[in-house]
């Protein structure tokens, strides 16, 4: 269907095993070269424009960061053996003598 040099395209999108109808209006020139791409990787349209929208929605999730102490359960705290490191710690000199045990050097 044609309206003002744009044509109606309809695409259906899953939703709980059930397909709703969605309505865009596209220009005709993208909608050829959609169905080219789409051809190229043997796919839909709508297949493709679903999975444009679920990236959409991704990349729209709240980003990652650190969890404050005050959000780490107690188990989790619980596992850290130090909560400062010993400033005189010779860290090459263990692993020395790990190597020394382990390998018998």
């Amino acid at each position: 269907m044609c309206l003002n040099n744009t044509y109606k395209f309809f695409i259906f999108v899953r939703i709980k095993k059930k397909a709703m109808k969605l309505t865009l209006n596209i220009e005709p020139g993208l909608i050829e070269k959609m169905k080219q791409v789409a051809k190229k990787k043997n796919t839909s349209i709508s297949k493709m424009a679903e999975q444009f929208f679920k990236r959409e929605v991704e990349s729209e999730k709240e980003p990652f960061r650190m969890k404050t102490e005050d959000e780490i359960s107690d188990w989790v705290k619980g596992l850290v053996a130090v909560s400062e490191p010993v400033p005189d710690f010779d860290h090459k000199a263990e692993y020395g003598k790990h190597l020394e045990e382990k390998y018998g050097l």
